[in-house]
């Protein structure tokens, strides 16, 4: 195995789930999992073709209650290849063996490979069936990363000891449902009805759907061509049309040690399509004149090259074995990464659904994983950041509406969006340990708004783009600055002496197993601290973000907005007096309380629910079925207040807690972090990055043990079947970004790129390609050496910051600096100096 490949060489139903999430094959603009050809959803298999964008919604009746729920649809499955043996009268088409059917044959040999380098699936076995006839099947498919609109299966035969007649079959299966997650399974999830279908003349099968209620045509249309040692077979197809179904037969003779290889080229075409007249007339005609399989895969190939020069990342280990199984899982989280957000979602108006176009898992629905996602593409591909984040400002209109529904003012964006932007957050959840459906008060996590405001900021910091402030992301952060204004109630002065303070209620940390407070029935809490802080940060930068604008831009929004001085001082005096609360510690030393009253909650048993159930990663779920909740205890199911951490220095937030009036504690990082690192169930994929982030400078033996956890939370889907319902996309970009601004100490303030490496213990160097600005950067981190080299001749100069100076770099010019176990992060000021010691700094041509 190479560090390009995932490969498995033996058949497992108990893991065929999740390996088909994990051998999905996408292009940004669709997808499809990497199921078996011949299989249909049932037992171990599930195959699912996922539309970015493409919505639908339906009403269930849940304990006689109707339930409204938006889901991201399974398309028809254009997978389906199979063959049967067709003997004595069968050979006329009037009985015949049943069809091909791994689990019912003898394996011999099986080999699946995910190709990463080429964005290729392969698969090779050989099986023995009761009449001892040994056959070898071999496929490979694509999901054009060259072509948006196409697919490719190449398909083949090869009777090893045996001669007869047999039948093959393709076809465009729409019969499909949502049934990919078990507990929704008993809601309705029928969302396409079929329309025409048919076989032309020319051998091009066709399938037409649509949406019940969001009216989403899809077509689909698939050139099916035989062939054996490369020379065309002559063999006309016979129709095998249903409603929901076209399919083709063949009837042929196989000859022992002759391959009869089937070449499927299908074109799938929407309504919502651009540049299309109408679906069906664009599916027909690209799969009539689309190039063969190899042609396909040569172009797929070349694009898929191109991508990895900026996002391969090569690690080394202390071992050659860890290294390349390491570079692999970061290769794989980079390629399902580049699989949902390629340079083709531009112009789609499509977000960041957090499972990926892999599943069906959260229905589709895109949160705040953004948050993880956007440092990587910021700084290779910084124009799909632009396109993901106009996916929240079109829907800048509906956020406004929730904020004046809710009567708050701004921009009150939702906890779960899909096609529209309204609040998709179920009503009411399934327990399935349970059993009972319970009200889901998720929609209370409002701070997914500030994750949207700091992703515009640091978008702008990476590529100073500020027609996009201009035209587009200054109205997104201040309306939102203006919400959170507006939920921000005086608390008046503090027995603390910090003087007059604001507060926040009513709202949800990242936490989520605290929805409120035990025993009251209004939900929600006060002053989470993560919220707070985040807050603070946000509606200081208004003033500064209205300062980047051009004057005439500046003004017309003020005038738009009606946003004035006065409105802006308060937003300031807000974020000035916003209330951070602390409780001690097992020590008596203070802590920062993930929200008001957190220190009054129980201690929670950790190690008798653990000796009691072994996975406690739900305990929400384990709560409740005992008639609990973890609303009572000191406990978290992921990183909360640690995203403080995660999203700051030491260094921004110092300035930003005695901004609220508090006194900073050069301790206070390290306690809270070992405080809730020991309350923390990681209950979420998240949560490990995170926790290993802030570890990196204060434990990194737990760093990398938390970072190597996340690493394989996926392949080795730790969660314990999660991951077959789709992969969860936040935490593969974050394990990659952990490594990219994580161990190199990247981080973007004030103009300036900052580099503080430590690497792990466990790490001996680290290379890489960044953007940043208009330039290429390629960095290299080794144990004692820095080394930063810039490439293109049309940008501005740039400033690279590193142990408190700043240095000017331009194309062809090289830093270098000496690293040392002391080196530490900017000081406060450092940011104001202009300097060009510190380091070496050689032309290279």
């Amino acid at each position: 195995m190479s560090g390009w490949s995932l490969v498995y060489d033996t058949f497992d139903p108990k893991a065929e789930g999740l390996r088909e999430a994990l051998c999905t094959l996408g292009n940004g603009y669709f997808a499809v999992r990497g199921a078996a050809d011949e299989t249909e959803a049932g037992g171990p298999h599930y195959p699912g073709t996922y539309l970015a964008g493409g919505y639908n919604r339906l009403v269930s009746d849940v304990s006689g209650r109707p339930v409204e729920n938006e889901d991201l649809v399974n398309f028809p499955n254009w997978l389906p290849v199979a063959f049967r043996h067709l003997t004595g009268e069968g050979a006329t088409g009037e009985g015949a063996a049943p069809w091909f059917d791994l689990q019912a044959l003898e394996l011999l040999e099986y080999r699946q490979e995910l190709d990463m380098a080429g964005g290729l699936l392969h698969r090779r076995l050989r099986v023995k069936d009761s009449a001892g006839r040994i056959s070898r099947i071999e496929s490979s498919r694509l999901v054009s990363m060259d072509q948006p609109n196409l697919a490719a299966q190449a398909w083949s035969l090869t009777p090893e000891n045996w001669s007869s007649p047999i039948e093959l079959r393709a076809a465009l299966d729409g019969r499909v449902v949502n049934g990919g997650v078990p507990r929704y399974r008993s809601l309705r999830s029928q969302h396409l009805v079929p329309g025409a279908s048919g076989l032309e003349p020319d051998g091009v099968l066709h399938l037409e759907v649509e949406t019940s209620q969001s009216r989403l045509r899809m077509v689909q249309a698939a050139r099916l061509r035989l062939s054996s040692g490369g020379a065309p077979l002559n063999v006309s197809p016979e129709p095998d049309l249903t409603e929901g179904y076209a399919g083709a037969r063949f009837r042929l003779m196989a000859q022992e040690g002759e391959a009869v290889e089937l070449e499927k080229i299908v074109a799938l075409f929407t309504s919502r399509d651009r540049a299309v007249s109408e679906p069906r007339l664009a599916a027909l005609d690209l799969a009539r004149r689309a190039d063969d399989f190899a042609r396909l895969a040569q172009r797929h190939a070349l694009v898929w090259s191109q991508l990895w020069r900026r996002f391969d990342m090569r690690i080394s280990n202390n071992t050659e074995t860890e290294t390349e199984e390491m570079n692999r899982i970061l290769r794989l989280h980079v390629f399902h990464l580049l699989q949902v957000c390629s340079p083709h979602i531009c112009d789609l108006d499509v977000g960041v659904p957090a499972r990926g176009l892999h599943g069906e898992a959260y229905r589709g629905h895109i949160f705040w994983d953004e948050l993880y996602i956007f440092p990587l593409l910021n700084q290779r591909l910084p124009e799909i950041t632009r396109e993901l984040l106009l996916y929240r400002y079109r829907r800048l209109g509906s956020a406004r509406r929730l904020a004046q529904e809710a009567g708050h003012a701004g921009a009150m964006y939702p906890w779960q969006s899909g096609s529209d932007g309204r609040e998709e957050t179920q009503q009411v959840h399934l327990n399935p340990k349970s059993g009972r459906w319970l009200p889901d008060n998720s929609q209370r996590q409002r701070h997914v708004n500030a994750a949207i405001a700091y992703n515009v900021w640091q978008y702008v910091q990476a590529t100073d783009d500020l027609e996009f402030l201009s035209a587009y992301g200054a109205e997104m952060l201040l309306e939102i600055a203006r919400f959170w204004a507006s939920i921000s109630e005086r608390a008046g002065s503090q027995p603390d002496g910090t003087g007059e303070r604001w507060m926040i209620d009513g709202v949800m940390g990242p936490d989520e197993y605290h929805d409120g407070y035990p025993g009251q029935e209004e939900g929600g809490l006060r002053n989470n601290a993560y919220t707070n802080v985040m807050v603070s940060w946000l509606l200081r930068r208004a003033r500064e973000v209205l300062e980047r604008l051009p004057f005439h831009d500046r003004d017309e929004l003020c005038e738009r907005l009606r946003l004035g001085d006065d409105e802006l001082a308060r937003w300031e005096e807000i974020a000035d007096g916003l209330t951070l609360c602390f409780h001690e510690d097992e020590d008596g030393q203070p802590v920062i309380s993930q929200f008001e009253g957190y220190g009054d909650l129980l201690e929670f048993d950790w190690v008798g629910y653990a000796a009691k159930y072994g996975d406690i990663q739900r305990l929400d779920r384990i709560l409740e079925a005992e008639g609990d909740t973890p609303n009572r205890y000191k406990l978290s199911k992921q990183a909360d207040v640690l995203m403080l951490f995660y999203l700051f220095s030491a260094r921004e937030l110092r300035a930003l807690i005695e901004g609220m009036g508090y006194t900073w504690d050069d301790r206070l990082i390290e306690r809270t972090i070992a405080y809730y690192s020991a309350r923390t169930s990681h209950g979420s994929t998240l949560s490990r990055v995170v926790e290993s982030w802030v570890m990196a400078r204060i434990d990194r033996r737990r760093s990398w043990q938390l970072f190597c956890e996340a690493l394989r939370s996926d392949v080795f889907d730790i969660q314990g079947g999660t991951t077959a319902e789709g992969i969860h996309l936040g935490a593969m970009a974050g394990t990659v970004d952990l490594v990219q601004r994580g161990y190199t100490g990247l981080e973007l303030a004030d103009d300036v790129l900052w580099f503080n490496p430590r690497l792990p213990d466990e790490l001996s160097h680290l290379e890489m390609e960044l953007r940043y600005r208009g330039h290429f950067l390629q960095i290299s981190v080794g144990r004692d050496r820095l080394r930063v080299v810039a490439s293109n001749h049309v940008a501005q100069p740039i400033r690279i910051g590193f142990d408190g100076r700043i240095h000017d770099i331009s194309h062809g010019e090289e830093l270098e600096f000496a690293l040392s176990p002391s080196n530490h992060e900017p000081a406060p000021d450092a940011a104001a100096e202009v300097a060009k010691g510190g380091g070496s700094k050689r032309a290279m041509g």
